[in-house]
């Protein structure tokens, strides 16, 4: 019998929590679970009225991989939703408001995806990204040297950016935004790449052109665009072992000498959430948020 869980008023039925989602290490859907749970504090305000996809990994990352962003089939009525808008045409999708929604949806076995807008104002964006994908041989340590140049060139222009690891093998940087569209983020966004390129040739690299990509770091910038996602911090990502899209400080960036100084799981969190809190806070922060030059 699937075992019910009341959480904040809410029944959840919390399945196959025994699964092995990640056998690499033996870490398992009730794990997942408890993760979340332990996590919410720093996670929710991140998701919270954003729309989000849903990248689902049911039978771990090895098994089938396919993105969700409809509302789900089966979702219970006491899920918030909301109408967003899409080049096709309006649809609706899930907004992770509180723990109950956190907790139903990671039962679903998913990474959490989001918009760099809110759903009460989508023509506005209130984030930028910068998604640093190392080409092999290169790794996140060469990302962290693109991170340190992009953080003294926002920093030029009055925009404190904030790091995050992937959870994969990149590196994210982040800002608040405000008073600009989705577009003008992007252009934005973009010039800073090609300024990268042109500061570091033989390092980065603002076009996708995957002959181009062997020992740089490409930096992209098209994740500005309204229609697309990015992995919200601390989700889990679906790989080998339970990583997480992890926060960290500079002093950790300019201290990164090979990649697994930057590698967080699922266990590393709980720690680094005592020493650290949500070192990504400031982007909840509207008073903090910058407009772009």
């Amino acid at each position: 019998m699937t075992p019910i869980t009341v959480v904040e008023g809410r029944r959840l039925a919390l399945s196959n929590l025994e699964k092995v989602l990640y056998p690499a290490t033996g870490f398992t859907k009730g794990e997942v679970l408890h993760y979340y749970a332990t996590a919410a504090d720093v996670l929710l305000p991140h998701l919270r009225d954003r729309a989000v996809s849903f990248l689902r990994y049911p039978d771990g990352p090895d098994g089938q991989v396919f993105f969700t962003k409809n509302v789900p089939p089966g979702t219970p009525d006491w899920v918030t939703t909301a109408e967003v808008p899409r080049s096709e045409g309006p649809a609706r999708m899930v907004l992770v408001q509180d723990l109950a929604s956190l907790m139903w949806a990671a039962n679903l076995v998913t990474e959490f995806h989001t918009h760099q807008w809110l759903v009460d104002v989508p023509e506005e964006a209130d984030r930028l990204v910068l998604d640093l994908d190392p080409g092999a041989p290169a790794t996140i340590v060469e990302c962290c040297e693109v991170a340190l140049w992009l953080r003294e060139r926002l920093a030029a222009d009055g925009i404190e950016a904030y790091p995050k690891t992937a959870g994969s093998k990149g590196l994210h940087l982040l800002a608040a935004v405000r008073g600009a569209s989705s577009d003008q983020v992007s252009e934005y966004a973009k010039q800073l790449a090609v300024e990268a390129e042109r500061a570091m040739p033989r390092l980065a690299l603002h076009r996708m052109t995957r002959s181009l990509r062997p020992g740089k770091v490409f930096v992209d910038w098209s994740q500005n665009a309204a229609r697309k996602t990015t992995a919200t911090p601390y989700t889990l990502r679906a790989r080998v072992r339970p990583l997480v899209s992890a926060p960290v400080t500079w002093t950790e960036v300019e201290e990164c000498t090979a990649p697994g100084r930057l590698t967080f799981q699922a266990g590393d969190m709980g720690p680094r959430l005592e020493d650290y809190g949500d070192l990504l806070a400031p982007l909840l922060d509207g008073e903090r948020a910058s407009r772009l030059p």
